[in-house]
């Protein structure tokens, strides 16, 4: 069975779609940047702190090459992960990307009090998420064979990528 690769800005659910798709499905799930923690012995947070956003971006690289040659497997893919041309085309090689779409709104009001993404922790982080968000939604789309409306709760959004698929 190929991998599914849920794509989409920091806050649209993709941990918790892929959760609830794996235990509809039987299939496993990976969120990519756990998977990174538990490989570097560290959190996100701490390796752009300690090594920079570059080395946290090679690492992701890295991530997806090994979970590339997995099968069966529902991966949350990070935030800026579909945003390098080299990620895309090795998750593409490996299943179908699925871009769980949501609001401004929604996702300022989502990450209103988010405490362990660092690119929002900023003074104004509604101008950033807006400035990510307006950079980053054309890759994504660009990126993604089939789009979701995120915008509902990640059991219906989960439900929708489901019919889709199946």
């Amino acid at each position: 069975m190929n991998n599914i690769i849920l794509c989409g800005f920091m806050g649209c659910g993709k941990s918790t779609i892929g959760r609830k798709l794996a235990a509809r499905t039987g299939m496993t799930f990976v969120d990519m940047d756990r998977y990174i923690e538990e490989k570097q012995g560290m959190t996100v947070s701490e390796i752009f702190e300690r090594y920079g956003e570059e080395r946290f971006r090679e690492l992701e690289t890295e991530a997806c090459r090994e979970l590339a040659e997995t099968s069966g497997t529902i991966i949350a893919a990070g935030g800026g992960t579909l945003t390098f041309q080299r990620n895309i085309d090795i998750l593409k090689s490996t299943g179908r990307i699925i871009l769980v779409e949501v609001s401004y709104e929604n996702l300022c009001e989502r990450l209103k009090y988010d405490k362990k993404r660092p690119l929002l922790q900023v003074e104004d982080r509604n101008a950033v998420i807006r400035e990510l968000l307006d950079k980053r939604l054309p890759v994504y789309r660009a990126a993604a064979s089939v789009y979701v409306d995120g915008n509902f709760s990640s059991s219906r959004v989960a439900e929708n990528i489901i019919r889709i698929l199946l």
